[in-house]
């Protein structure tokens, strides 16, 4: 039986940094850093990339059916330039029609987009990643009303993918209040932050019902009035329920002031 691949959360930063001058090798440095590790990680080219954006949302779960999807520049107040970018990573009509068959076998209802272009939760650490943009990519929906369970359980119904070769992302951000990305983020990041690494250290089942109560946290709604950029990494954990997480990326002082995240679940692969 193949080795199943790790399972990743990625903060995917802000809007379309790696294209804008000064934030691969400044501010954005260590996050960067880290995205070129997560491709040590995983030991080799994947077949695919599943991703799971904080900035899709549909009334079920739905995949991008493209077999070259567009861009979308979901972003505002950035260089003119950064909205005529491109990241030409090739889509994989076979694996949203795989993702399919697994949630429908595990009852979740589940849809198919063929218009749905990739988003900057897609191709602002991707570009970092995988610069070159030959690995296939698939975006999967979250689903409205955000239940963190729902998303648990999309992250389970999705993990044979990982012995399919499949790499299963979610891409979001671990601090994301936009009305306190500044100094005043600095506190409830950081105290966030500091409950989210306590909880995905515990014992699995203690794990699954902390995060599943995340609202409870210190600074919950605080770091996340509105939750998009949390789920991704429901779905990364439940298709590595019962694996470990490790930190992959850490810093205090992101953008100046906010503790920011990304965890890897499941052992690194043999290099």
């Amino acid at each position: 039986m193949p080795t199943p691949l790790p399972t990743f959360y990625l903060s995917h930063g802000g809007g379309p940094w790696p294209w804008v001058e000064g934030m691969i090798d400044g501010p954005y440095s260590r996050l960067a850093s880290s995205l070129s590790r997560m491709v040590l990680d995983v030991g080799g080219a994947p077949k695919a990339m599943l991703m799971i954006s904080a900035h899709w949302e549909m009334p079920v779960f739905t995949v991008q059916g493209h077999s070259n999807p567009s861009m979308i520049y979901d972003y505002y107040g950035f260089p003119e330039h950064t909205y005529h970018i491109h990241y030409d990573a090739p889509g994989d009509p076979a694996l949203a029609k795989r993702a399919v068959a697994l949630l429908e076998a595990a009852k979740i209802p589940a849809a198919v987009d063929d218009q749905r272009g990739y988003d900057h939760g897609m191709y602002a650490p991707l570009a970092v990643a995988y610069p070159d943009a030959k690995l296939p990519v698939v975006q999967l929906s979250l689903r409205r009303g955000l239940d963190p369970a729902a998303h648990v359980a999309l992250g389970r119904a999705l993990a044979p993918l990982r012995e399919e070769g499949v790499l299963i992302v979610g891409s979001g951000l671990s601090y994301h209040n936009l009305r306190a990305f500044g100094p005043q983020g600095k506190a409830p990041s950081a105290a966030f932050d500091a409950w989210l690494h306590q909880s995905l250290a515990l014992p699995h089942k203690a794990r699954l019902a902390a995060l599943l109560q995340w609202e409870a946290a210190p600074a919950a709604r605080l770091a996340h009035p509105r939750e998009e950029h949390l789920l991704p990494l429901m779905v990364a954990l439940g298709a590595a329920e019962q694996e470990a997480a490790q930190a992959v990326y850490h810093e205090t002082d992101f953008m100046g002031s906010l503790t920011v995240s990304s965890f890897r679940f499941g052992e690194a692969m043999a290099r």
